[in-house]
């Protein structure tokens, strides 16, 4: 399956709040050093372990998949894990190539010979036989190269994204006699009809991003309506997201972490947009709500870290804007768990479950500690 997810079997005893404890005794520029040196090392280890030639990646270490090369979503995080890195204080021209190598390579995934244009799910010929366009996979090729651009001015970053948007907004379903009509699909793929938060939250990011970089109000009308079909359509009554919604009106009502964060994210974007408080109010909401659920029952460690990375990101964002340092020592506790209970200190991988290392799951914590390493005021350029 494309999109496996394993729950960790390596859970232990011990109550967040506890952990949080213990990080903060950590503080000043030792624990920004500490926290810049272990992405580094992360990334030092996807880069020698995942190394798949043609400056791709593999989906797994050791790789059991009979694909060459991972599909596109892993090696966006991977990618985004390289920007991250050259954002932090002091990273240097050698983390900022990195980030460039990394985004160059997205080159064999495009798809120039659609209408819209976007990237496949896996590379394209000669190096593969191509796939499916997942929405999401998309939406987050488009984030990151709106957060490289605010980082370089790259001006073919805000193009890219621009052309990325322009295939959100092609997956709006228009059948007004579904359920719940309107929204963003998951996929092009004819085996799912299925239409997620996931794929309309970070279209809402990319869409309130573009207006905010260009003013042009067809952006913020498309992230407002993303937005407000997500509302409608998932928000559950414990101030959580649901998952997706099929064409039978069946909702999926799993509550992922990275579910709640590109909404929490998408709200915090479209008040500085437009100024309506109502949707700060949102995302603090939603932020309050995620933090009690998760950090209840040790629900955060049962999360993918692929999808905790994301969720601490758009906190962070919401952090910008309404400071709360329980975002922060909530994801440093995490980041302490994982690097002491989850990392092959020979290797520097992270075996969150059993079987190969995923590169989800070590792009995921790569985000996670290089995003530790910038400092509040950086926030802002985050996407």
């Amino acid at each position: 399956m494309r999109r496996k997810i394993g729950i960790s079997t390596r859970i232990v005893a011990g109550m967040l709040a506890i952990a949080v404890v213990g990080s903060l005794q950590a503080t000043g520029a030792d624990a920004v050093t500490s926290q810049a040196a272990r992405a580094k090392a992360s990334y030092d280890a996807l880069n020698k372990y995942f190394d798949a030639g043609q400056g791709l990646l593999l989906e797994e270490y050791p790789n059991t998949q009979s694909n060459p090369y991972s599909y596109v979503w892993p090696y966006s995080q991977a990618a985004i894990a390289a920007e991250n890195l050259a954002g932090m204080p002091g990273a240097g021209r050698k983390a900022s190539e990195e980030a460039d190598r990394r985004i160059a390579a997205y080159a064999p995934y495009w798809n120039d010979t659609t209408t819209p244009k976007g990237y496949d799910s896996y590379v394209r010929p000669p190096l593969g036989q191509g796939g499916d366009k997942f929405y999401d996979d998309n939406e987050w090729i488009g984030l990151q190269l709106i957060q490289h651009y605010k980082r370089t001015g790259d001006r073919s970053a805000l193009a890219r994204a621009k052309e990325i948007f322009a295939l959100v907004v092609h997956g709006w379903d228009t059948d007004p006699s579904h359920p719940c009509a309107g929204g963003v699909y998951w996929t092009q793929a004819p085996w799912s009809q299925d239409r997620n938060t996931v794929s309309n939250g970070p279209g809402a990011e990319l869409g309130a991003h573009l207006y905010l970089l260009t003013r042009d109000t067809s952006y913020l009308t498309w992230a407002q309506r993303m937005y407000d079909w997500a509302q409608d359509c998932f928000l559950a009554p414990n101030g959580l997201y649901w998952d997706h919604i099929d064409l039978a009106g069946n909702i999926e009502k799993t509550q992922w972490s990275y579910n709640q964060g590109v909404m929490l994210g998408a709200g915090v974007l479209l008040f500085k947009a437009t100024g309506n408080r109502q949707y700060l109010d949102d995302a603090k909401a939603v932020a309050n709500a995620s933090l009690a659920f998760y950090g209840t029952d040790d629900r955060l460690w049962q999360q993918p870290t692929r999808f905790n990375s994301i969720w601490f990101k758009n906190l962070l964002i919401l952090d910008s804007v309404l400071p709360d340092a329980r975002y922060k020592a909530t994801m440093q506790a995490y980041a302490d768990r994982a690097w002491n209970q989850a990392r092959d200190p020979q290797t520097g991988l992270y075996h969150f479950v059993e079987g190969p290392v995923q590169l989800l799951e070590q792009a995921g914590i790569t985000q996670i500690q290089a995003l530790l390493a910038w400092p509040r005021n950086q926030y802002a350029l985050l996407a």
